[in-house]
């Protein structure tokens, strides 16, 4: 269980620094992109420096910032000493390499999450490519859902097997997207329904957007419905569901039936 000192140390400057540092990225990473792209960069190459650049901006500015905290990014080395640090921050400087490298795209994202005894208590979630960053500063209101079947968003190129469960249980419909932070994004917008992932995923994928979908009232959990725990020493974190709070019950008894 997290230490209740320890969480009532997270403040409103903890919130803004996620806000601004994952905003800040990704202004950053959106004129990258388009002078790679200009130069005549090949994709793979652009999201490798968009990576690389991204990471470093990120981290500096944590490190300036909050010398005392760990930090944890999919990009850069990890060091052990976050196990024994009650606050550490988990970034993904670009989560949906592949589609920030493809011209055009804009279902790609950045990720900074705070977490504290291993809850996710702050972060934020840029996409830049749409003009906009939903924090746990300020957290959307939870829109009505819209009429119509549930609407679940999954991965471009494998939706996995428990997501058809749940599409054929609830009769809902599966909508491609790219990266985690845009799946969970929508449905924090009110875009979707749903967000139901299983095969593989690391801490920085969900980390920040599970921070902002709590903080906004959804549901947040792993898929046998028990909480999201981070700053594990293996930082393998395979499943997720976010989704609206009156279908998590049925959402979970899907993915079980």
């Amino acid at each position: 269980m997290p230490d209740p000192a320890s969480v009532t140390a997270v403040t409103a400057d903890d919130h803004a620094l996620a806000a601004r540092a994952a905003e800040e990225a990704g202004r950053f990473l959106v004129g990258l992109r388009a002078e790679l792209e200009a130069a005549g960069m090949w994709p793979y190459a652009v999201g490798d420096e968009g990576d690389r650049q991204a990471h470093h901006r990120i981290v500096d500015q944590l490190r300036r910032e909050r010398p005392d905290d760990a930090v944890l990014s999919e990009e850069g080395w990890d060091d052990p000493r976050r196990l024994d640090a009650a606050r550490v921050w988990i970034v993904d400087p670009v989560d949906g390499t592949r589609e920030f490298s493809e011209p055009g795209r804009t279902d790609w994202a950045v990720h900074v999450g705070l977490v504290v005894d291993g809850r996710p208590v702050a972060g934020a979630v840029a996409l830049p490519a749409l003009g906009l960053t939903l924090g746990t500063a300020d957290p959307p209101p939870l829109p009505p859902r819209r009429p119509g079947p549930p609407r679940l968003v999954v991965s471009r190129t494998r939706p996995p097997h428990q997501a058809l469960r749940v599409r054929d249980a609830l009769g809902g419909q599966l909508v491609p997207l790219g990266s985690a932070g845009a799946k969970a994004m929508a449905v924090v917008l009110g875009e979707a329904d749903a967000y139901v992932h299983a095969g593989g995923q690391y801490e920085w994928d969900s980390c920040a957007p599970a921070a902002v979908a709590l903080a906004a009232g959804l549901h947040a959990s792993r898929l046998d419905g028990s909480p999201l725990v981070y700053n594990r020493r293996d930082p393998w974190l395979p499943d997720l569901l976010v989704c609206r709070p009156e279908l998590a019950d049925a959402v979970l008894d899907a993915v079980h039936g």
